[in-house]
């Protein structure tokens, strides 16, 4: 069977290096599995790898996708199925990489079986949601899919938008798909590595890689993503940092006020995607350091052990 090796982990924590030392170390190719990594127009504030980075290996799904498109889990699995199988077939190791947890297991264990929601009906609930506030659009879940409403934040847009189009549109509550058999894995064998660094060392990374990324062109790359008028449901539109840069470039908040709620976000974020990983991903090998090139010795021997034998 095909092997693959999958690094995880929360935003700052050093995984895309790590991936890229992989690809380098291992011939292999990486692989974006960021939801906000794929926009065309956010390289620098979804921190995507440079083009000096991009040299030294091939990636594949940076910036493929307009921000007009709202990426799925799904639609994002078959983009990287056929990358993986092209990795493949040239005798190369796919190396997937990102923080989006969905995105990963989707591709590992499969996914519940969710028919594709019409555009039409999707379109009706984000409108819904930009029209109501998350707090009304919340009560409105909660009279079709007391269930899913319980279970889901008032602040997280995105996914209760989620689940009200697919009440809406299978008249079955996301819950209920969810507790479904998964479908769609790609038969391989997979290596998880997922980094959990020290709270503290990533939150401070957190803080300092968005002053950065102001200095870099944020700014600039955000007043571009308003000018194109899109839906602010969309997922590009709610990258972590856009909001607040938006809000800036607004005049709503002076700069520095938009650099600490962006901080502020990303380290809430950050909090949430440790979480997620220790709860639902299965990972056999965990580093529980913020990256740093000391980790290859032990990383290393472990990746070719499985490459040999197929065996974590």
């Amino acid at each position: 069977m095909n092997t693959g090796i999958v690094v995880a982990g929360p935003t700052a924590s050093g995984k895309s290096a790590l991936a890229l030392a992989i690809a380098r170390k291992f011939d292999g190719v990486v692989i974006n599995a960021d939801s906000m990594q794929v926009y065309d127009v956010l390289r620098v504030v979804t921190a995507r790898p440079s083009a000096a980075d991009e040299a030294q290996a091939p990636h594949r799904l940076y910036g493929v996708l307009a921000p007009s498109i709202a990426c799925s889990a799904a639609l994002w699995r078959d983009m990287a199925a056929a990358e993986i199988q092209a990795a493949w077939a040239a005798g190369r190791l796919p190396v997937v990489v990102g923080g989006t947890g969905l995105y990963i297991r989707t591709l590992t264990q499969g996914i519940s079986p969710i028919p594709e929601i019409p555009e039409p009906v999707r379109a009706t609930a984000r409108a819904l949601l930009a029209e109501m506030g998350n707090q009304r659009f919340h009560a409105l879940l909660a009279e079709r899919d007391p269930v899913m409403a319980a279970r889901l934040d008032v602040g997280n847009s995105q996914r209760l938008a989620r689940a009200f189009e697919v009440i809406e549109a299978t008249g079955r509550s996301l819950a209920e798909w969810q507790a479904d058999p998964r479908e769609g894995a790609l038969p391989a064998r997979w290596l998880t590595l997922s980094l959990a660094p020290p709270r503290d060392a990533l939150y401070a990374a957190c803080a300092g890689r968005f002053r950065q990324m102001v200095q870099q062109g944020a700014l600039d790359e955000v007043a571009s993503l308003l000018a194109l008028d899109l839906d602010p449901t969309l997922p590009a539109c709610k990258a972590l940092g856009v909001p607040e840069l938006a809000a800036h470039i607004r005049g709503q908040c002076d700069l520095e006020a938009a650099i600490n709620a962006a901080t502020q976000a990303t380290r809430n974020y950050a909090k949430r995607q440790l979480t997620w990983f220790r709860h639902q991903l299965d990972a056999p090998e965990v580093i529980s350091a913020q990256f740093s090139e000391s980790i290859f010795a032990e990383i290393f021997p472990k990746i070719r052990h499985f490459l040999l034998t197929g065996a974590a």
